[in-house]
């Protein structure tokens, strides 16, 4: 439960090894030690870097194990976390995969794994935890989709496909939900330069994570249904779904 002051107090965070995640934790509970967050990951070293980092600065921090090709993982792991009280706060589903999208569209194995990660497991999560904030009568979920969602292109159809179900189905499960006094809050980032896009040539507007939690806590606070990081992306995003097919089909992005 929050605080009379309207800190947050417990934080659920799936997919815990993600920098965007763990950015928008240390954002959200800056200055104020003590506040309880639960990692849900795979075990392993990341998820210990992770938790490190967390302990550093004073953060009460719980593991749990999650995969997100295993519903019945997941399952388990929602329920452990809610199970054990108190009140969740703020549930921030972070998991996803971006994979090799030339590869991706000719496999049918790394096609379907990019559409269990990033859409079904999302989905899966997202009526366990929002079944949750509902009994609670309280809370927000901050769904991490993609500036992908916006608009199919040649370079990344697949995973932008996945996230385009993603994003659709948190937008709707926010309006589901706001009559129940959840928040879902809808995360739409440009390139951000973490441990998924290593090795990738940065993007026009690219970010680092505490660009991108700032955002985020800000659009929490405000109550806000979705966030572009940065927001002028959504504007780009307007211009580029305007013009003719043909035209952008030969842009290259």
């Amino acid at each position: 439960m929050k605080d009379s002051l309207g800190n947050v107090q417990r934080v659920l965070v799936l997919g815990g090894t993600s920098d965007i995640a763990l950015a928008t934790v240390t954002a959200l509970t800056r200055d104020r030690p003590g506040v309880r967050i639960t990692l849900a990951a795979r075990p392993g070293d990341r998820r210990t870097a992770a938790v490190a980092s967390l302990v550093t600065v004073g953060l009460l921090v719980t593991e749990v194990d999650f995969e997100a090709t295993d519903r019945t993982s997941y399952e388990r792991a929602i329920a452990s976390v809610f199970d054990a009280g108190p009140d969740v706060d703020v549930v921030i589903v972070a998991f996803g995969l971006l994979g090799d999208q030339e590869h991706a569209w000719q496999d049918i194995d790394a096609a379907l794994e990019l559409a269990q990660v990033n859409y079904t497991a999302a989905v899966g999560c997202g009526v366990l935890v929002g079944q949750r904030l509902r009994a609670q009568g309280h809370g927000a979920i901050v769904a991490m989709s993609s500036v992908a969602a916006e608009l199919p292109r040649r370079s990344n159809f697949l995973y932008g496909s996945t996230k385009a179900g993603m994003d659709a189905f948190y937008t709707g499960l926010g309006d589901a939900l706001a009559s129940d006094g959840v928040q879902v809050l809808v995360v739409r980032p440009g390139f951000v330069r973490t441990k998924m896009t290593a090795g990738l040539d940065a993007a026009p507007l690219s970010q680092v994570p505490e660009q991108v939690a700032d955002i985020i806590v800000a659009g929490l606070r405000a109550g806000r249904r979705t966030v572009w990081a940065p927001s002028a992306l959504r504007w780009v995003m307007s211009g580029l779904r305007h013009l003719p097919g043909p035209v952008f089909r030969r842009l290259p992005i």
